[in-house]
């Protein structure tokens, strides 16, 4: 103890200069919009850099468990693709098929989440996946079972992901049976349940009912699976109605992830910015 005192009596002034460094640097990092994003960029190479180190170890023991995830993931692929060549077949049996019709619009980036938030209110998720693998910021970011969230932050090699279990996440989704769509967002409790707010009155939904994208939007595209309706707290208006979906994703239990590309996104936010001026 004597020791400790003897140290900050010999180093006081040094450590006082430093804690107002710090505080300094702290200042510019939080008022200055430039700064900061070189500092969440920083942030971002070196903290992944260490958690895929552990997740490389954490992997190996993980092996079974992603085979047969995988596994699946590639029946069902199998069995969309049959189902598409046997249309196609139809198709070509009846008339010309014109394929100016079928350009690829999305295309899909595979990569890994080497670290993992869902007990805060403001829940973020870290890939390795970044600018090198021609990742940008409003990417959607799913797996095989559904939506994960948005990429926010973006390093060399490494993306920050707004989880869909955050306060300010709010993402287009509606009823696979039907046209109605509502805001899908969190109220920070379960992080297995979400909740859709702003349905019509005249939509129809019961328990059990699945949730999936409405691709209202540039990020998501349409049909991606969210969850089923897990019960619904009724209101005066569709305001107050709330609707609490359980997740198809276990989100304390995720690894493998998609980060899916929009070709047409710049386009046609081009045109919706020049019809709001």
């Amino acid at each position: 103890m004597q020791q400790l005192i003897y140290f900050f009596r010999k180093y006081r002034y040094f450590l006082f200069f430093l804690l107002l460094e710090i505080l300094a640097l702290a200042l510019i990092i939080n008022n200055l919009s430039f700064h900061k994003s070189k500092f969440v960029s920083s942030a971002n190479n070196i903290t992944g850099g260490f958690y895929n180190k552990a997740n490389s170890i954490s992997d190996y023991f993980q092996l079974n468990n992603e085979n047969k995830e995988l596994t699946e993931e590639n029946l069902s692929l199998k069995n969309k693709i049959h189902q598409l060549e046997q249309i196609i077949d139809t198709i070509s049996e009846t008339k010309v098929l014109d394929t100016t019709k079928y350009n690829q619009q999305y295309s899909y980036i595979n990569g890994k989440i080497i670290n993992n938030n869902y007990s805060e209110k403001s829940n973020f998720i870290l890939i390795n996946l970044g600018l090198k693998d021609s990742i940008s910021k409003e990417m959607a970011v799913i797996n095989s079972k559904g939506i994960i969230g948005i990429t926010e932050d973006i390093s060399n090699n490494y993306s920050r992901v707004q989880s869909i279990l955050n306060k300010k996440s709010n993402i287009n989704a509606s009823l696979k049976n039907g046209s109605h769509f509502g805001s899908l967002t969190w109220n920070g409790k379960d992080y297995n349940i979400v909740q859709l707010l702003d349905l019509p009155r005249q939509a129809i939904i019961k328990t059990g009912d699945t949730i999936i994208t409405g691709g209202k939007s540039t990020i998501f595209p349409e049909g991606i699976p969210i969850g089923h309706v897990l019960n619904i707290e009724e209101g005066g208006t569709s305001v107050t109605r709330i609707v609490n979906i359980k997740l198809f994703n276990d989100m304390s239990n995720l690894k493998n992830i998609y980060v899916i590309r929009d070709f047409d996104k710049k386009e046609i936010r081009n045109l919706e910015s020049q019809k709001n001026e």
